[in-house]
């Protein structure tokens, strides 16, 4: 009978756990060495040195402004629109025509706005009417009731005589006292009566008091809703509201326009402004009240910033300026202008010519040149305010050092550029 046998394993099974261990090791050591020897792998491109535009870091006057490109627009534009609609009968001026306040343009017909118009001038003349008649009897009220005390005023007194001289009569057996006990009791009765008349004189007084200012009211409410209904028919004539050019109308006798829709525009004589596109980046800095300057054939003319939309289009907004003095004379609505506008104060600083760099990195990085000229390294910088022409450089760059300025379109991801001469 065989007994077991033991089964050796062959050397590269035996302490698995430990051959792994060795092996991790061996490959850090490897990557360490490799790093230190090697350097991390640096991304680098070959170009043409003449392909790339150089420029030396400066300390100079930095200029802060930005340039300035618009066109001339009237300073105020005052819109035409149909207060009622109708039908165009007539067109009594053209495009291009100088109108004054209150002229008349353009005449309407509208006949179921007349008929709707008398109906309405029906309905209101009677409301005014019975105001009126109301207003009437109230006064009347207040005579007759008047009147009333009066009366009974005139009969208190008369009635009193009479018994005092009936009196005498009675006394004298000349006149039977029933005769005087009548009249006594007649002045009794108004002397009782008199003062319910005076109270309810009082009352209604009151009455009239409080009424009439609602009465008037009323009707000055109704004689104004009167002239609007009337006025609806004036409507129908379009009158220029402001005096100036008429510099859009597009009309045609016969056609119909209804209300609201725009028969065209007028431009005051208010001067022109200027409407100028910024880009974005500057939006924060645009103010009004900075001052800007544009050069009008052989003379500088100032603006100043009278109104800054902050709505971003296409990557800028817009700002209105308006000339500081006179309005130079022989300038054309959508005539381009450019010029300059002042941000801040001149000052020294660390300052780079502007360039296609900016596009590409922000002023966030940019590729200085070694002292050889023959390459050149990325470097993180810090910029501050700019213009069209100059870059103020906070850190990351040194008085003297060159930088390419050029476009940056490929260079993105490269750490390194070797100029080929």
């Amino acid at each position: 009978m065989s007994m077991d046998r033991p089964i050796r394993l062959t050397w590269w099974r035996r302490k698995l756990w430990l051959q792994w261990g060795i092996a991790f090791l061996v490959a850090v050591l490897f990557i360490t060495v490799s790093a230190l020897f090697l350097g991390t792998p640096e991304r680098s491109i070959r170009v043409a040195a003449a392909s790339v535009t150089v420029a030396r870091v400066s300390q100079g006057t930095f200029h802060d402004f930005i340039p300035l490109r618009g066109k001339v627009v009237p300073m105020n534009t005052v819109y035409l629109d149909a207060l009622e609609g109708g039908r165009v009968d007539r067109i009594l001026v053209q495009a291009g025509d100088m109108v004054s306040a209150g002229q008349p343009l353009v005449e309407l017909s509208n006949t179921e706005l007349e008929l709707d118009v008398l109906d309405r001038e029906g309905r209101l003349v009677e409301s005014i009417t019975q105001l009126q008649t109301y207003e009437t009897q109230l006064e009347q009220n207040r005579v007759a009731n008047q009147k009333a005390l009066a009366q009974l005023d005139y009969n208190v007194t008369r009635l009193q005589r009479s018994v005092a001289r009936r009196n005498i009569l009675v006394a004298d057996d000349a006149e039977p006292l029933e005769v005087k006990d009548q009249v006594q009791d007649e002045l009794d009765y108004d002397v009782k009566v008199r003062p319910m008349q005076n109270a309810s004189n009082r009352k209604q007084e009151q009455l009239r008091v409080q009424q009439l200012p609602q009465i008037h009211s009323q009707l000055a409410k109704l004689q104004q809703d009167l002239r609007i209904t009337h006025g609806k028919l004036d409507n129908l004539t379009v009158r220029a509201p402001v005096t100036g050019r008429l510099t859009a109308m597009d009309l045609k006798v016969g056609e119909h326009r209804n209300r609201g829709e725009r028969f065209g525009e007028i431009t005051p004589e208010t001067g022109d402004k200027l409407a100028a596109e910024v880009d974005e980046y500057y939006l924060g800095r645009v103010q009004t009240g900075q001052i800007a300057d544009i050069e009008i054939g052989n003379k500088a003319w100032a603006l100043k910033v009278i109104r800054v939309y902050p709505k971003v289009t296409n990557g800028t907004f817009t700002v209105d300026l308006a000339f500081q003095d006179a309005t130079p004379a022989g300038l054309l609505p959508g005539q381009a202008l450019q010029g300059k506008l002042g941000l801040g104060a001149d000052r020294t600083a660390t300052i780079l010519p502007g360039g296609a760099f900016l596009e590409r990195t922000g002023g966030d990085w940019i590729f200085v040149l070694a002292k050889d000229g023959q390459s050149a390294l990325r470097h993180t910088i810090k910029i501050g305010r700019r213009n069209d022409e100059q870059v103020e450089v906070l850190s990351g760059l040194a008085v003297g050092e060159q930088a390419i300025i050029s476009d940056y379109t490929g260079l993105e991801r490269i750490d390194r550029i070797d100029l080929k001469q």
